[in-house]
């Protein structure tokens, strides 16, 4: 009888064992995400950060080479067409005669319309010297008609003093009827023939 009663209390210590055990054994050690980074998943990294910024530097590169050669584009543009103006407005300056009236050396108000823009081409190219050309129509003695375009060209050459520009950058010559703009014998080629016409001095 004895012997029962001890064995009841060890299955009782040797049941509650079992129970307390298993629940240890099931708690779980808490897992961590690992914060460390590999050595190759950082030399990948690495290399396409590298990768990355060779090509920003590349397409950096190709802009700044683009915009160069449109700068230089426009600058080259730019000088064209300055050469083009200043050549153009050089044929209108040469072309546009100032014109006299029959055996005069007055200057009506167109003539002085156009010496007063020569005036202003001149002040704007001071490095420009010209030759002021007097012409006649071929009525006259030929000494006549020389003095006579001297005379023409000395005019136009003082009425652009007298607006400020200097008289050594003007020279005169008289060529009489000898270098007519038109050989016709009429009222209209005599009127054109009676000039005076400038020349730039390259």
């Amino acid at each position: 009888m004895k012997q029962k009663n001890l064995i009841f209390p060890a299955f009782v210590i040797i049941i509650a064992s079992i129970m307390v055990f298993p629940s240890c054994a099931k708690k779980k050690i808490p897992s961590y995400p690992s914060t460390t980074t590999s050595a190759e998943e950082e030399a990948r990294r690495t290399a396409a950060e590298e990768e990355r910024q060779r090509e920003l530097e590349r397409q950096r590169a190709i802009e700044e080479e683009s915009l160069r050669e449109e700068s230089l584009k426009q600058a080259s543009l730019s000088k064209e067409i300055e050469k083009e103006r200043k050549l153009t407005e050089s044929a209108m300056f040469e072309n546009e005669d100032v014109h006299f009236e029959f055996d005069s050396i007055t200057l009506s108000p167109a003539a002085q319309e156009i010496l007063r823009k020569k005036a202003r081409w001149l002040s704007e190219n001071p490095g420009h010297f010209v030759t002021i050309e007097g012409h006649c129509d071929n009525r006259g003695t030929n000494e006549y008609n020389l003095a006579l375009g001297d005379r023409r060209a000395h005019s136009a050459r003082m009425f652009l003093v007298d607006l400020g520009i200097d008289e050594s950058r003007m020279q005169t010559i008289s060529y009489g009827e000898e270098r007519p703009l038109d050989p016709g014998e009429n009222e209209e080629a005599w009127a054109r023939n009676r000039r005076a016409h400038f020349v730039i001095n390259k």
